[in-house]
Protein backbone atom coordinates (compact mmCIF):
# COMPACT_ATOMS: atom_id res chain seq x y z
CA UNK A 1 0.00 0.00 0.00
CA UNK A 2 2.97 2.44 0.70
CA UNK A 3 4.54 1.87 -2.49
CA UNK A 4 1.25 2.57 -4.39
CA UNK A 5 0.15 5.67 -2.53
CA UNK A 6 4.12 7.01 -3.10
CA UNK A 7 3.56 6.16 -7.08
CA UNK A 8 -0.24 7.98 -6.79
CA UNK A 9 1.90 11.05 -5.38
CA UNK A 10 4.20 11.25 -7.56
CA UNK A 11 1.51 10.39 -10.38
CA UNK A 12 -0.55 13.91 -9.09
CA UNK A 13 2.65 15.63 -8.42
CA UNK A 14 3.41 15.18 -12.21
CA UNK A 15 0.01 16.93 -13.34
CA UNK A 16 0.84 20.00 -10.74
CA UNK A 17 4.23 20.25 -12.24
CA UNK A 18 3.36 19.87 -15.59
CA UNK A 19 -0.29 22.49 -15.66
CA UNK A 20 2.33 24.91 -13.77
CA UNK A 21 4.87 25.07 -16.49
CA UNK A 22 2.01 25.24 -19.01
CA UNK A 23 0.55 28.13 -17.12
CA UNK A 24 4.27 29.76 -16.43
CA UNK A 25 4.57 29.41 -20.65
CA UNK A 26 1.04 31.28 -20.83
CA UNK A 27 2.09 33.97 -18.17
CA UNK A 28 5.16 34.82 -19.91
CA UNK A 29 3.66 36.60 -22.23
CA UNK A 30 5.08 35.78 -25.36
CA UNK A 31 2.87 34.12 -27.26
CA UNK A 32 0.99 31.01 -26.41
CA UNK A 33 2.88 27.63 -26.05
CA UNK A 34 1.89 24.90 -29.36
CA UNK A 35 -0.82 23.15 -27.52
CA UNK A 36 -2.14 26.07 -26.14
CA UNK A 37 -2.68 27.79 -29.15
CA UNK A 38 -4.91 25.48 -30.13
CA UNK A 39 -6.09 24.98 -26.55
CA UNK A 40 -7.31 28.54 -26.62
CA UNK A 41 -9.04 28.36 -29.89
CA UNK A 42 -10.96 25.68 -29.29
CA UNK A 43 -11.87 27.94 -25.63
CA UNK A 44 -12.54 30.67 -28.33
CA UNK A 45 -14.80 28.66 -30.08
CA UNK A 46 -16.72 26.99 -27.19
CA UNK A 47 -16.52 29.68 -24.87
CA UNK A 48 -14.74 27.77 -21.83
CA UNK A 49 -11.44 28.11 -19.35
CA UNK A 50 -8.29 27.33 -21.06
CA UNK A 51 -8.40 24.61 -18.52
CA UNK A 52 -11.48 22.99 -19.57
CA UNK A 53 -10.33 23.13 -23.07
CA UNK A 54 -6.99 20.95 -22.02
CA UNK A 55 -9.69 18.44 -20.83
CA UNK A 56 -11.74 18.58 -23.91
CA UNK A 57 -8.94 17.87 -26.43
CA UNK A 58 -7.33 15.35 -23.95
CA UNK A 59 -10.80 13.20 -24.07
CA UNK A 60 -10.86 13.86 -27.97
CA UNK A 61 -7.44 12.59 -28.13
CA UNK A 62 -7.86 9.56 -25.61
CA UNK A 63 -10.88 8.88 -28.49
CA UNK A 64 -8.57 9.12 -31.62
CA UNK A 65 -5.76 6.64 -29.74
CA UNK A 66 -8.56 4.20 -29.02
CA UNK A 67 -10.05 4.29 -32.48
CA UNK A 68 -6.32 3.22 -33.61
CA UNK A 69 -6.40 1.04 -31.02
CA UNK A 70 -3.89 2.47 -28.58
CA UNK A 71 -3.65 1.05 -25.58
CA UNK A 72 -5.58 3.55 -22.58
CA UNK A 73 -4.24 3.19 -18.85
CA UNK A 74 -5.75 5.21 -15.46
CA UNK A 75 -2.66 7.54 -16.02
CA UNK A 76 -3.88 9.07 -19.18
CA UNK A 77 -7.82 9.33 -18.11
CA UNK A 78 -6.71 11.12 -14.76
CA UNK A 79 -4.29 13.49 -16.66
CA UNK A 80 -6.87 14.69 -19.14
CA UNK A 81 -8.69 16.06 -15.96
CA UNK A 82 -6.35 16.89 -13.71
CA UNK A 83 -3.86 18.72 -15.07
CA UNK A 84 -7.09 20.70 -17.04
CA UNK A 85 -8.21 21.41 -13.27
CA UNK A 86 -4.59 22.66 -12.42
CA UNK A 87 -4.66 24.98 -15.39
CA UNK A 88 -7.92 26.36 -13.77
CA UNK A 89 -6.81 27.04 -10.43
CA UNK A 90 -3.48 28.32 -11.16
CA UNK A 91 -4.56 30.75 -13.48
CA UNK A 92 -8.34 31.96 -11.91
CA UNK A 93 -6.60 32.32 -8.85
CA UNK A 94 -3.26 34.15 -10.28
CA UNK A 95 -0.77 32.19 -8.38
CA UNK A 96 1.48 32.57 -11.13
CA UNK A 97 3.05 36.36 -11.77
CA UNK A 98 2.87 37.79 -15.35
CA UNK A 99 5.83 39.64 -16.65
CA UNK A 100 5.62 42.52 -19.07
CA UNK A 101 9.40 42.76 -19.33
CA UNK A 102 10.71 40.28 -22.15
CA UNK A 103 14.08 39.41 -20.13
CA UNK A 104 11.72 38.02 -17.03
CA UNK A 105 9.26 36.87 -19.87
CA UNK A 106 11.77 34.74 -21.57
CA UNK A 107 13.30 33.85 -18.44
CA UNK A 108 10.06 32.42 -17.54
CA UNK A 109 9.37 30.87 -20.36
CA UNK A 110 12.25 28.78 -20.68
CA UNK A 111 11.65 27.33 -17.08
CA UNK A 112 8.17 26.69 -18.11
CA UNK A 113 9.32 24.55 -20.86
CA UNK A 114 11.90 22.78 -18.32
CA UNK A 115 9.26 22.27 -15.87
CA UNK A 116 6.93 20.88 -17.95
CA UNK A 117 9.57 18.35 -19.36
CA UNK A 118 10.17 17.41 -15.78
CA UNK A 119 6.43 16.97 -14.92
CA UNK A 120 5.95 14.78 -18.25
CA UNK A 121 8.72 12.49 -16.68
CA UNK A 122 7.06 12.60 -13.24
CA UNK A 123 4.05 10.79 -14.46
CA UNK A 124 5.11 8.79 -17.35
CA UNK A 125 7.63 6.86 -15.01
CA UNK A 126 5.14 5.56 -12.99
CA UNK A 127 3.38 2.91 -16.00
CA UNK A 128 0.33 3.86 -15.76
CA UNK A 129 -0.04 5.21 -19.45
CA UNK A 130 0.90 8.48 -20.18
CA UNK A 131 -1.17 11.40 -20.93
CA UNK A 132 -3.30 11.82 -24.38
CA UNK A 133 -0.78 14.10 -25.89
CA UNK A 134 2.37 12.09 -24.69
CA UNK A 135 0.43 8.98 -25.66
CA UNK A 136 0.85 9.92 -29.37
CA UNK A 137 4.26 11.16 -28.72
CA UNK A 138 5.31 7.87 -27.08
CA UNK A 139 3.49 5.90 -29.93
CA UNK A 140 5.44 7.94 -32.87
CA UNK A 141 9.14 7.81 -31.04
CA UNK A 142 8.15 3.40 -30.78
CA UNK A 143 6.58 3.08 -34.65
CA UNK A 144 9.59 5.47 -36.29
CA UNK A 145 12.26 5.18 -33.74
CA UNK A 146 12.76 8.93 -34.11
CA UNK A 147 13.67 11.21 -31.53
CA UNK A 148 11.57 12.27 -28.75
CA UNK A 149 12.47 16.11 -30.27
CA UNK A 150 11.50 15.30 -33.63
CA UNK A 151 8.19 14.06 -32.65
CA UNK A 152 7.02 16.51 -29.96
CA UNK A 153 8.02 19.60 -32.50
CA UNK A 154 6.09 17.85 -35.65
CA UNK A 155 2.93 17.23 -33.42
CA UNK A 156 2.94 20.60 -31.39
CA UNK A 157 4.22 22.42 -35.05
CA UNK A 158 0.76 21.06 -36.65
CA UNK A 159 -1.43 22.01 -33.24
CA UNK A 160 -0.33 25.86 -33.81
CA UNK A 161 -0.87 25.78 -37.19
CA UNK A 162 -4.68 24.63 -36.80
CA UNK A 163 -5.06 26.25 -33.49
CA UNK A 164 -4.02 29.97 -34.82
CA UNK A 165 -7.40 29.32 -37.60
CA UNK A 166 -9.27 28.78 -34.57
CA UNK A 167 -7.99 32.33 -33.20
CA UNK A 168 -5.32 30.99 -30.83
CA UNK A 169 -2.59 33.45 -29.92
CA UNK A 170 0.76 33.12 -32.04
CA UNK A 171 3.53 34.76 -30.89
CA UNK A 172 7.51 34.60 -30.57
CA UNK A 173 7.64 32.87 -27.62
CA UNK A 174 5.28 30.03 -29.86
CA UNK A 175 8.01 29.78 -32.64
CA UNK A 176 10.64 29.66 -30.04
CA UNK A 177 8.85 26.67 -27.85
CA UNK A 178 7.81 25.19 -30.73
CA UNK A 179 11.05 24.82 -31.62
CA UNK A 180 13.36 24.29 -28.79
CA UNK A 181 10.14 22.76 -26.70
CA UNK A 182 11.06 18.88 -27.78
CA UNK A 183 14.88 19.67 -26.67
CA UNK A 184 13.62 20.89 -23.50
CA UNK A 185 11.27 17.47 -22.90
CA UNK A 186 14.28 15.60 -23.95
CA UNK A 187 17.06 17.53 -21.64
CA UNK A 188 15.00 16.85 -18.29
CA UNK A 189 14.74 13.17 -20.00
CA UNK A 190 18.17 12.75 -19.99
CA UNK A 191 18.90 15.21 -16.26
CA UNK A 192 16.44 12.53 -14.76
CA UNK A 193 18.07 9.46 -16.70
CA UNK A 194 15.01 8.79 -18.20
CA UNK A 195 14.46 6.73 -21.56
CA UNK A 196 10.93 6.81 -22.30
CA UNK A 197 11.03 3.74 -25.00
CA UNK A 198 12.08 1.68 -21.71
CA UNK A 199 8.71 2.24 -19.71
CA UNK A 200 6.17 -0.45 -19.70
CA UNK A 201 2.85 0.58 -18.65
CA UNK A 202 0.01 -0.83 -17.09
CA UNK A 203 -2.92 -0.35 -19.12
CA UNK A 204 -7.46 -0.45 -18.28
CA UNK A 205 -7.17 -3.27 -20.46
CA UNK A 206 -4.75 -5.30 -17.93
CA UNK A 207 -6.80 -4.36 -14.64
CA UNK A 208 -9.77 -5.70 -16.35
CA UNK A 209 -7.70 -9.05 -16.96
CA UNK A 210 -6.63 -9.19 -13.70
CA UNK A 211 -10.02 -8.75 -12.03
CA UNK A 212 -11.51 -10.92 -14.57
CA UNK A 213 -9.33 -14.13 -14.03
CA UNK A 214 -10.00 -13.44 -10.29
CA UNK A 215 -13.54 -13.64 -10.22
CA UNK A 216 -12.91 -16.91 -12.45
CA UNK A 217 -10.65 -18.55 -9.61
CA UNK A 218 -12.91 -17.57 -6.94
CA UNK A 219 -16.30 -19.31 -8.80
CA UNK A 220 -14.08 -22.04 -9.72
CA UNK A 221 -13.20 -22.53 -5.83
CA UNK A 222 -16.40 -22.26 -4.80
CA UNK A 223 -18.03 -24.79 -7.46
CA UNK A 224 -15.23 -27.07 -5.83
Amino acid sequence: MKKWALKVLKLFLGYFVCALGIVMTINANLGLAPWDVFHQGISNVFRITMGKAHILVGVSIVILNSILEEKVGWGTLFNMIFIGIFIDILMLNNLVPVFDGFILSFIMMLLGMLVLGFGCYLYISIGLGSGPRDGLMIGFVKKTNKSVRLVKNTQEITAVAVGYILGGHVGIGTLIMAIVGGYATQFAFKLAKFDVSQVKHRFIEDDVKYIKKKLEDIKSNAED
